[in-house]
């Protein structure tokens, strides 16, 4: 099977990774890709994953079998119909479906629709009206870009000043462009968060591991939301009786209401969710790709065969049974640049990766660097740079290897969380 990767970060790097592996792939390539991908797959960089014309042009170019699409951007703006249409299968939802990521308010209106747990909210596409109603609230609160913002539009507001600080910035400052035009004020739901995967073709699943990202950029969650700053699998919050709920309330509903709506969904489902003291989902948001850098950990983990479940989903054969087998557990420390989730330098040489490869059970993924495809000579290219990501026998020893290898890794400016895990270590 001739297979493309869309994208070029440490999610599409660790897609890549296990695709790399399957007994049924003929030929892998990526698009743009990376000098890290590159070891792996045949890129594309001048392809780039929002250039929709493009990548069908190379799709039937290279007589591709199945289209493997990383990012939301080009789920949201159309790529998987445009790939389709011209008889390409692809995984990825279609524009309409995979606007349960591309407007908060599109998705918070779908979970009312269909009852489906969620934080009570109002949407506003008015600056005055959303100060107004802040300052009416009287308790925290979370305001949201309502379109896409590399997971960085989310603002966690302990009071009124925080959230007309988040306000100003998405809706007057363009901090986000276009996706703050629209915020959404939600209630500041309390518990555990967790990351639910599942693969669907439309109508059936095959569930994924859960797993526990970190978004805030502190240890401790303090700071500003960011795209990930590390994240571990399995979680244990997600236990036996909390994953049926999951499935109950949240994953069957929303593939039964998204097929009622006239949007069957093909791809990967990431609910995002807060579990509270009882037990009980609530969703926090939902993503139509995979998670990054909650990818790295299922990855690792993950000992089937991941492409016939990707192919299985894209046309519509996938079998609920399937049982992909996982390890123990997986943890990836995300090493950022100096300034992330704001500014940031970058061209900051990275050392030390050499010392990493061959590793047993230890991978490194790249998130945004740049340089040759050997060795050390590589240098820092995005906010979140590189994901160590070490595999264990449970948790706290593949945090304990993860960390190890941390401490060999080095650029100017590097920042990472200390604390990656320790809610699961503490249970």
């Amino acid at each position: 099977m001739k297979v493309l990767v869309i994208g070029s970060g440490g999610r599409e790097h660790a897609l890549v990774w296990k695709i790399a592996r399957s007994e049924h792939l003929s030929a892998l390539h990526a698009a743009p890709g990376s000098k890290a991908i590159g070891r792996l797959a045949t890129c594309h960089p001048d392809v780039k994953a929002n250039d929709l014309e493009r990548i069908v042009a190379l799709a039937q170019q290279e007589s591709i079998d199945l289209v493997v699409v990383g990012p939301e951007d080009p789920l949201v703006a159309g790529l998987s119909d445009r790939l389709r249409e011209v008889g390409v299968a692809t995984f990825g939802p279609s524009a309409a479906a995979a606007q349960l990521e591309g407007s908060k308010a599109f998705s918070k209106a779908f979970m009312a629709r269909h009852g489906i747990p969620t934080a009570a909210y109002e949407d506003f596409d008015d600056a005055a009206a959303a100060h107004a109603y802040v300052d009416g609230l009287g308790r925290p609160c979370v305001v949201k870009a309502d379109g896409l913002a590399a997971g960085k539009g989310v603002a966690m507001c302990a009071d009124a000043e925080a959230a007309h600080t988040a306000i100003d910035e998405m809706m007057a400052d363009k901090r986000f462009g276009a996706a703050g035009d629209r915020v959404v004020i939600e209630e500041w739901l309390k518990g555990e968060e967790a990351s639910y995967y599942a693969i669907c073709d439309g109508e059936r699943i095959v569930t994924l591991a859960a797993a526990q990202d970190h978004k805030r950029a502190l240890d401790g969650d303090q700071g500003e939301n960011t795209g990930g700053m590390g994240a571990y699998s399995p979680a244990p919050v997600v236990s036996e009786a909390v994953e049926k709920k999951i499935l109950e309330r949240v994953v069957h509903p929303t593939i039964h209401g998204m097929k009622a709506d006239g949007h069957p969904y093909q791809g990967v489902l990431f609910v995002g969710l807060m579990i509270d003291e009882a037990g009980d989902p609530a969703v926090i948001e939902f993503n139509v790709r995979f998670g990054d850098p909650e990818t790295q950990p299922l990855m690792v983990r993950m000992e089937g065969d991941l492409l016939p479940i990707l192919d299985a989903a894209a046309r519509g054969t996938l079998d609920p049974s399937t049982a992909l087998g996982w390890g123990e557990a997986a943890v990836c420390i995300v090493l950022a640049s100096g300034g992330y989730p704001r500014s940031y330098e970058t061209g900051k040489a990275i050392s030390g990766l050499g010392a990493l490869e061959g590793n047993d059970g230890l991978v490194v993924f790249h998130a945004g660097t740049s340089g040759s495809a050997g060795g050390d000579d590589f240098a820092t290219a995005g906010g979140r740079v590189l994901g160590i990501t070490a595999r264990g026998a449970d948790v706290a020893e593949a945090r304990a290897r993860a960390y190890a290898a941390v401490e060999g890794v080095s650029f100017e400016g590097m920042h990472l969380r200390r604390d990656i895990a320790d809610r699961a270590l503490g249970r």
